[in-house]
């Protein structure tokens, strides 16, 4: 199954998503119910199945404490 990387438009808040190639995009934040943007990913990479919570809060693009999905801003700082 796919990953995808979403960012908030409203709080900024990166995630990476499993879903089906068939799944409609999300189109709320977990954390602030606003609007997302569904990101470009740079390419594929390793996929864990291990874990219950299908939200990782760093994706390859979006490492906590580096660049932010391209934005230029920093992901996982309030």
């Amino acid at each position: 199954m796919p990953a995808y990387e979403y960012k908030c438009e409203t709080c900024g808040y990166c995630f990476e998503q499993r879903q089906k190639m068939s799944d409609a995009p999300l189109a709320a934040c977990p954390k602030c119910g606003a609007a997302l943007r569904r990101l470009i990913s740079g390419g594929a990479g390793a996929i864990s199945k291990g874990g219950q919570s299908s939200y990782s809060e760093a994706g390859p693009a979006c490492g906590m404490g580096g660049p932010c999905c391209g934005g230029g801003g920093f992901c996982g700082g309030e």
